[in-house]
Order: structure tokens, then C-alpha cells, then sequence
């Protein structure tokens, strides 16, 4: 069978299930400057200014055929083309923007190796990723052609974590490492699978949601072996990237046994309502995906047109406690500028609190109190 999408990036317009299915072939016929969008979309003129200034040295374009399948080309204000297409506000900068919101750079203790917490460290694989978010946090870095780094290079974050018994565990990010090919992810998890006091090792990917062909059963096998317990965190934003391929790639995960968490941006135009959200949440957990946060988006420099205000996020959450299962209810959390760590910031339930009397308020908007068991002289 032939498939034929105005998506390829060159004059052939006609493709294979085979080639479709080969996340290989995905990559390098993603859509990756003006020209290609242009043959592919009807641009808008913020879209093609926006466009034309990634060509001059701003954060780049890449768009896999599978993800740019999702876009309703019909609709200027459709939720995947706002995640991928860059717009012209890209160039203008707010006040709280900044180049490096996480302060990542300020907290790297070796080459590649970023920690903000005693327990915990970043290990940045790799600058590729298989499609480019345009509110990514990395945007500073990600797609600046160094590719996956050589394991000569990652050495000294190896060696930082074997000295620092303290860290426990070890969040493999990027780029995206699983765009990395098979034998380099083992070389890195065999790595740290030698670190007898790591407890676990998290992969952070959008593949399952932009490039699913990538999962496939020698990948999640290889996830598997080289350390005692890998989670995988994906990325899901709205409902419509829960695919008949997506939801393959996680079935394929979780049925090797590799646990999958979601960290949902919370962005302007593409997933800043509840239904949107209940669906999303809904969704990933009938998939066994559990939603894990809800990220108020980082104040990246250019991105201010994506982001939402914090009380516009309150207010979601507030609509979707008590809609939703519990399960399927993610925290919501603000990653600190400047890398100070992240904050839970839900809506806030406790009305009042004196003399041992907690007023609490209910989904249903219900005031209730909580009284505290009274306090006997041997538990001071």
C-alpha cells in the first residue's frame, strides 16, 4: 500500500507502510526549514517569518512526517501545529524570560552532567531530538549539531556520579536519547547499571508521542537489562497525539514492564482547558500512562506567546479535582527560575486553620472541618 500526504520533504510525494513504520526514515524526512513547511503547509505570514528566522540562527525546525500528519492543515490555530510550527513572536522577548530557565548551566558539575538536587542528576545524551518543541526549555542548546556525545565525553559524569554515593538516581534526557540509536542507549545504561548505588535511572522522551515507530521490541528490551529499575517519562500535551501508533508504543513499553509517567507543559492555545486536559489525563491512564505532572510552562526566552498565567493553571486543576480519578490527576508544579527546584502549586483547599481546627473546602465548594486528635503529654 502507498500513502500519499503532502509531507515529504522532496519531490517524491508517495511512500510504503514500510517506510512509514521505520522511524529511521521518519527522521530524516522530517520537515526541517522554510521550503519544506511551505511545500507541506498553507503558512500564515507569523508563520513564515517565524520560519525564515530559524534559517538565520534561531532554534531550529524538525517535524517528522508522523507528527506533521497530525495537523489539521485547516485550522491556523490547530493544537500540534502550535507545538512545532515556530511563529513570528518567537523574536519578541517578556519581562521573566530567560535563555536558561532552569539555571542548568549554573548547576553543572561535570561535562553534560547538571544537578539540582542532593539525590538526583541530568545526564544530556545527546542535542537531537526528533521533533523541536518550540517552548523548549533547551532551546539554548538542543539542535546545535553536536549530536549524541561519545561516551569518552560523558566519562567524567560517570565518574561524578561513582564519587557521590549520595545521588541515587540518574534522569537521562536531552535532546531526546531515545532518537539515539540502540547499541549507544545500552552503552549508556550498561554504564550506569555498574554504579552499585544507583537506585534508578528515568528516560525522559517524547518518541511515543512524535516518533512512536521508535519503539520497538529491541529498544524496550534494551531498556530493560542493563539497570535494575527504569521509568520511562513522556510527554503527551493534547489528546490528539494519542494515536493507534502512540498507544502501540506505550503498550509495547509497559508490557516490557517499563513503567510510563507523562509530564503534560501547560500551554497557551494547545491544552489550557479542562476538557482538553480531562481527555488527555483520561486517556493516558486507559493507555496504563500515568499522568505525573502538569508543568507550568518554563519562562523560555520567545516562548511568552505559549505560556499561560499560574492562576489560569490553579483554576484548571481546581475544575478537573474531583472530575477525575485520582489517578489520572497529575500535580500540578512550577520548575523554579533559576533552578531552585519545583513547587507544587494546585489550588489551595485549606480556608482557615486555628486551635487545632482545619477548614477545608471541597471539590463541590463544601466547608468542612478537620479537627486534630488532642494532643496527650507524652506526644509533647
Amino acid at each position: 500500500m502507498t500513502r500519499r500526504l503532502p509531507i515529504t520533504v522532496s519531490a517524491r510525494d508517495g511512500f510504503s507502510d514500510e517506510q512509514w513504520a521505520d522511524w529511521r526514515w521518519q527522521a530524516k524526512h522530517a520537515l526541517r526549514d522554510r521550503a519544506s513547511l511551505e511545500v507541506s503547509l498553507p503558512l500564515s505570514e507569523a508563520e513564515r517569518e517565524g520560519a525564515a528566522r530559524t534559517e538565520q540562527g534561531g532554534f531550529p525546525i524538525a517535524i517528522t512526517p508522523y507528527y506533521r500528519s497530525l495537523i489539521d492543515e485547516s485550522d491556523p490555530n490547530c493544537p500540534i501545529r502550535r507545538q512545532v510550527v515556530p511563529l513570528a513572536a518567537e523574536a519578541e522577548e517578556v519581562v521573566g524570560d530567560l535563555k536558561d530557565p532552569l539555571g542548568e548551566e549554573a548547576h553543572e558539575v561535570a561535562p553534560e552532567l547538571v544537578q539540582r538536587y542532593p539525590d538526583r542528576v541530568l545526564l544530556l545524551a545527546t542535542d537531537r531530538c526528533a521533533v523541536y518543541c518550540r517552548f523548549c526549555t533547551r532551546s539554548r542548546m538542543v539542535g546545535d549539531g553536536g549530536g549524541a556525545r561519545s561516551m569518552s565525553r560523558l566519562e567524567p559524569a560517570f565518574q561524578y556520579i561513582e564519587s557521590h554515593p549520595e545521588v541515587r538516581e540518574v534522569i537521562v534526557s536531552g535532546g531526546d536519547p531515545l532518537v539515539m540509536a540502540t547499541p549507544k542507549i545500552a552503552k549508556i545504561l550498561e554504564r550506569l547499571g555498574a554504579i552499585e548505588h544507583l537506585d534508578t535511572v528515568r528516560m525522559a522522551t517524547r518518541a511515543p508521542v512524535t516518533i512512536p515507530q521508535r519503539i520497538d521490541a529491541e529498544l524496550c528490551r534494551t531498556l530493560r537489562e542493563h539497570v535494575g529499575a527504569l521509568w520511562l517519562m513522556t510527554h503527551f500535551n493534547h489528546p490528539r497525539e494519542l494515536t493507534e501508533e502512540s498507544t502501540r508504543a506505550i503498550a509495547l513499553l509497559v508490557d516490557h514492564g517499563i513503567p510510563v509517567m507523562n509530564q503534560t507543559v501547560l500551554l497557551a492555545g494547545v491544552n489550557d482547558d479542562a476538557a482538553t486536559l480531562e481527555a488527555l489525563f483520561r486517556g493516558l491512564v486507559k493507555r496504563r500512562a500515568r499522568p505525573y505532572y502538569l508543568l507550568q510552562a518554563d519562562p523560555v526566552r520567545g516562548t511568552g506567546h505559549l505560556r499561560t498565567s499560574i492562576a489560569k493553571g490553579q483554576s484548571l486543576m481546581a475544575e478537573l479535582q474531583g472530575r477525575v480519578s485520582g489517578i489520572a490527576l497529575p500535580k500540578y508544579i512550577c520548575d523554579t527560575p533559576g533552578g531552585k527546584g519545583k513547587v507544587p502549586i494546585g489550588p489551595v483547599y485549606i480556608r482557615d486553620q486555628k486551635g487545632g481546627t482545619t477548614t477545608l473546602e471541597t471539590f463541590r465548594g463544601e466547608r468542612v472541618d478537620y479537627i486534630d486528635p488532642p494532643q496527650s503529654p507524652s506526644s509533647g
